[in-house]
């Protein structure tokens, strides 16, 4: 067994004190890091959220909007099937086109505005 060649060897205090000072700046700055990241996350998780439930939003008014022009498409169709004659037939198709594109027209600037609704809460989480 070898013998200790420095039995009473000591660390300085100053190095000590230099030790115990990097390591406690080192914690502090470690601590910092993951607040930082628990931040982060946190921001990236409420972002998320928000998307989702905008996503969810968005497809809900698309069913709403499809459901509505498929009702209105089956009401033309019965209609179509019970004209008289071809000046019947020529009135239904011009009112019902006239319809669509007033529909349209509001599903597409509800749609944009919600969209436009969506986008912006979800930039601002």
């Amino acid at each position: 067994m070898a013998k200790n060649p420095n039995p009473n060897f000591e660390i300085p205090a100053e190095m000590r004190a230099m030790a115990e000072k990097g390591v406690e700046q080192a914690k502090v700055a470690f601590d910092t890091f993951v607040s930082a990241a628990q931040q982060a996350v946190n921001s990236a998780e409420n972002q998320a959220a928000t998307a989702r439930s905008g996503a969810k939003e968005m497809s809900e008014l698309a069913m709403r909007y499809a459901e509505r022009n498929i009702t209105s498409s089956f009401e033309f169709a019965q209609k179509l099937i019970h004209a008289k004659d071809p000046q019947d037939l020529t009135a239904l198709h011009s009112e019902f086109v006239k319809n669509q594109i007033a529909t349209l027209t509001e599903q597409a600037q509800e749609f944009s505005k919600t969209a436009g609704k969506v986008v912006k809460k979800t930039a601002s989480d």
